[in-house]
C-alpha cells in the first residue's frame, strides 16, 4: 500500500515506520493517523514482522512528530473533537497492544501528539538533541491521545501533572532521568542503536515476546494478585506450543533457538 505522510520499509523481520510531512515537521494531520491506523494494521497482521521501529521522517529541523496539526484542530467544533480524539487514540491504541514490540526512535521534537505516539510505543530511545512535552494548555485544549493517561503511568503522577499542566518542554537529558525514555544517543547513532535493539528483541521467541507484553501491559492496570493470575495462565499457554519445546532444547543443546512462531 502507499502513503502520502508515511514511510514504511522492511529490513528482514523489522519493519521501520517513518512519519514524512517535512514542511510540517511531521505533524499529525488527520490523513497522516488515517494511514498510521493502516500502517499498523498491517503489520500487525504480518507474521513476519517481529519488531517494528516508529520515527520521524527528514523535517527542516530535527522532528518525530511536532505535535498536531495545528491547522485542523482551529476550525474543530466539539463532535469533531471527539471523532479526532477517537481517531488519535485508536491509533496508541493499536501501537500498544500490537502484539509485537514498537521502538520509538525520538529523533527530535515530540510534542502534544508525537509523545503520545511514542509514549503508547513500548520503549523510547531519544537522540541527545530531543525535546518532548505536552503543550495543549499552552493553546487552550487539553491532549486527547491519551497523553492524560499514559504520562502518569509512565513517571508518575505529580511530575505527569507538572508536565501537563505547564506544557514545557523537557530535553532529552530530564527525559531519561525521568523515566521517559530509556537512552539518550548521538542524532547519528539513533536508528542504529534501534536497529540493534529490535534485532536482539527478533531473536526471541515471537509468542513468549508477544505473551510477556500482555502480561505487563494487563497486568499494569490490575492488582497485583490479579496480575499474577493472568501471567500464570499465559505462563501455562505458551508451554503448549513448539517455541517453547525449541527454546529449552536448544538450550539444553548449547545451539541457537530456531523460532517459528508456533
Amino acid at each position: 500500500m502507499g502513503y502520502s505522510h508515511l514511510k514504511v520499509a522492511r529490513e528482514e523481520s523489522l519493519a521501520i515506520v517513518s512519519v514524512s510531512r517535512p514542511e510540517k515537521l511531521n505533524a499529525l494531520s488527520d490523513a497522516t493517523l488515517t494511514e498510521l491506523l493502516a500502517a499498523f494494521t498491517g503489520l500487525r497482521d504480518d507474521e513476519a514482522v517481529r519488531c517494528v521501529i516508529l520515527t520521524g521522517g527528514e523535517a527542516k529541523r530535527p522532528a518525530f512528530v511536532a505535535g498536531a496539526d495545528i491547522a485542523e484542530l482551529a476550525g474543530q467544533d466539539p463532535l469533531a473533537a471527539r471523532r479526532r480524539s477517537r481517531l488519535g487514540q485508536g491509533v496508541c491504541d493499536l501501537i500498544e497492544g500490537l502484539g509485537k514490540p514498537v521502538i520509538a526512535a525520538v529523533n527530535g521534537f515530540a510534542l502534544g501528539g508525537g509523545l503520545e505516539l511514542a509514549l503508547a510505543c513500548h520503549v523510547r530511545i531519544a537522540s541527545a538533541d530531543a525535546k518532548l512535552g505536552l503543550p495543549e494548555v499552552t493553546l487552550g485544549i487539553i491532549p486527547g491521545y491519551g497523553g492524560t493517561q499514559r504520562l502518569p503511568r509512565l513517571v508518575g503522577m505529580g511530575m505527569a501533572l507538572e508536565l501537563i499542566t505547564t506544557g514545557r518542554m523537557v530535553d532529552a537529558e530530564e527525559a531519561r532521568s525521568i523515566g521517559l525514555v530509556n537512552r539518550v544517543l548521538p542524532p547519528a547513532e539513533l536508528l542504529a542503536a534501534a536497529k540493534e535493539l529490535a534485532g536482539k528483541i527478533a531473536a526471541n521467541g515471537p509468542i513468549a515476546v508477544r505473551l510477556a507484553l500482555d502480561a505487563a501491559l494487563r497486568g499494569a492496570s490490575l492488582p497485583l494478585a490479579a496480575g499474577l493470575a493472568g501471567e500464570q495462565e499465559l505462563f501455562a499457554l505458551i508451554s503448549s506450543t513448539a517455541d517453547m519445546r525449541e527454546g529449552l532444547k536448544a538450550f539444553l543443546e548449547k545451539r541457537p533457538a530456531q523460532f517459528r512462531n508456533a
